[in-house]
């Protein structure tokens, strides 16, 4: 019996269709219990009440996490939630009058975005067995003690930036009745352009990786010639222009911002020195390959 459930696990973490089956578990799970939150605060504050809900969802995909033993589980909850809140925000307005063509507007981009990274996400993700470098490295640094950081660092942490990342859609699908203005029309630009930017960049690496590069060699394709880095240069962007939307929802939604600060932080001075120390250890010539090409936004290289 024994022998048998073993193996059951086994053939499970090395199915293909095993991420988006434990993810479609647990996120269902995370989702009722983060419904279920909402009801016993009813009378909190919209902002408040939706990260309690966020947070409870979080600690669901965490303990759910640590049944399948791989931390990865937590990847797609970056693309997923900011859907769910700005859906949840749309259909629950602090007043009748909002606008909603602007709330629609970016709840779509929205949904464009992180249905793509999810998408993304799955693609990339082969089996249960397989779980993010980074997760592994703090295993193995961590010990028993990796619950500690898997729970703090790599879960609520990013559950609360994104969170705060996703706060210039409260104005825009909740509160304000601000008419469509220019700011609108530059937001969409910039959200947009950012989402095909990232979508162009992961197009490019795929197409680099099937092409069965030279061992050590480096990703030269498309935007990947101009910089090291362009789909980070997309993620970041497209905060960016979710903020613009609040602003143009009323100047006094400036403060939302502090979320888009917070990834774009994020990104330059962990995700992207993370990655390069992995890449150089992995590539010795890899400085030799990318002088000239900068490291987020793409440029022209530089010669000599």
């Amino acid at each position: 019996m024994s022998t048998s459930f073993d193996q059951s696990r086994s053939g499970f973490r090395q199915s293909r269709s095993g991420p988006l089956i434990a993810c479609a578990l647990a996120y269902a799970v995370a989702f009722i219990a983060a419904w279920w939150s909402l009801g016993l605060v009813p009378d909190w504050d919209p902002i408040w009440a939706t990260l309690l809900a966020d947070v409870v969802g979080t600690l669901v995909i965490f303990g759910f996490g640590m049944i399948f033993r791989n931390s990865s589980l937590y990847d797609p909850y970056w693309s997923v939630i900011p859907i769910v809140i700005a859906l949840f925000w749309l259909a629950t307005p602090v007043i009748a009058e909002v606008n909603m063509t602007r709330g629609m507007l970016a709840t779509l981009l929205v949904a464009l975005w992180g249905l793509r990274l999810t998408y993304n996400c799955f693609r990339r993700w082969t089996n249960m067995a397989h779980e993010d470098f980074r997760y592994q490295d703090f295993r193995k640094s961590w010990g028993k003690f990796y619950f500690v950081v898997d729970l703090f660092g790599i879960q609520l942490m990013p559950t609360i930036m994104v969170f705060a990342a996703c706060l210039p859609l409260y104005p825009v699908t909740a509160v304000s009745n601000t008419p469509l203005n220019i700011l609108d029309l530059v937001a969409v630009i910039v959200t947009l352009g950012a989402i095909i930017i990232e979508t162009v960049a992961d197009q490019n690496l795929q197409q680099y990786l099937k092409s069965d590069p030279p061992a050590g060699s480096v990703c030269k394709v498309g935007l990947w010639q101009y910089s090291r880095h362009p789909n980070y240069f997309g993620e970041i962007g497209f905060w960016w222009g979710l903020y613009l939307f609040a602003l143009a929802a009323g100047a006094e939604w400036w403060w939302t911002g502090v979320g888009a600060l917070a990834v774009n932080l994020l990104f330059v001075f962990v995700s992207i020195p993370m990655m390069e120390k992995r890449k150089r250890i992995k590539r010795p010539s890899y400085d030799e390959q990318v002088a000239g090409i900068s490291t987020l936004i793409p440029l022209p290289a530089r010669q000599g």
